[in-house]
């Protein structure tokens, strides 16, 4: 079989974990972390057949998590799911397994740090998602569907500041996710055309949110 073929074969495999996903961690989501980690690899001359496949299966390990509340980390799932299906296709083994780093060390709150140019390159893809306008859309989403049944509480810089997790908790507004972690996104970026897309996407990202505040104090 040929990578076009098991790119095919692997594609279809993925989607079915998506069936019924939470419309932030969809497959669309999928599709533009896809996106994004081929620009950044065709940048960064990565092995854009390791980037493909590792955009593919990075978050099958989500909807499991979701279920959970949270309990289940969706990477270290996901990258055990992954390794069952790639090894049907008759890969290497080094690109099997940097695959599965790939989703292993895709998570923003894990401390396993990416390692490989791949694996970075997924990471960057993944956390550029969560930012700019569509981050923004993702925010406001993930917001309503982890529990949180206000627009804000008015505690959001508080809360930022005793720096615990308030994930899948009726406290986790959008507000306090860019609090807590949307507006330092851009310092976790590793590659250089990463951090160029990080920094027009941020921006962006900042002025919504300034605004955002001052509408709900009656300033503009």
């Amino acid at each position: 079989m040929n990578k076009k073929e098991t790119i095919a074969k692997i594609k279809e495999e993925a989607q079915e974990f998506f069936v019924g996903a939470s419309g932030c961690h969809d497959w669309t989501h999928v599709e533009r972390v896809r996106a994004l980690a081929l620009h950044i690899g065709k940048k960064e001359q990565a092995d854009l057949f390791v980037l493909e496949l590792a955009a593919f299966l990075h978050d099958i390990g989500r909807k499991e998590e979701m279920k959970c509340k949270g309990r289940l980390c969706h990477a270290e799932e996901g990258a055990k799911i992954a390794r069952k299906i790639l090894e049907k296709y008759g890969m290497e083994e080094s690109q099997i397994e940097n695959i599965i780093h790939c989703i292993e060390t895709h998570r923003w709150r894990k401390n396993n740090q990416p390692e490989t140019l791949e694996a970075k390159i997924i990471f960057d893809a993944d956390k550029l998602d969560s930012i700019g306008a569509i981050g923004i859309a993702r925010d406001f989403l993930f917001a309503g569907g982890a529990g949180s049944n206000c627009l804000y509480t008015g505690n959001e810089k508080k809360l930022a500041k005793l720096n615990k997790d308030h994930s899948y908790t009726n406290e986790d507004s959008a507000l306090l996710e860019y609090e807590i972690k949307l507006k330092y996104v851009k310092n976790k970026i590793a590659t250089k055309e990463g951090k160029r897309i990080a920094q027009e996407r941020h921006l962006y990202m900042k002025e919504f949110f300034a605004r955002f505040e001052q509408e709900i104090k009656g300033i503009i």
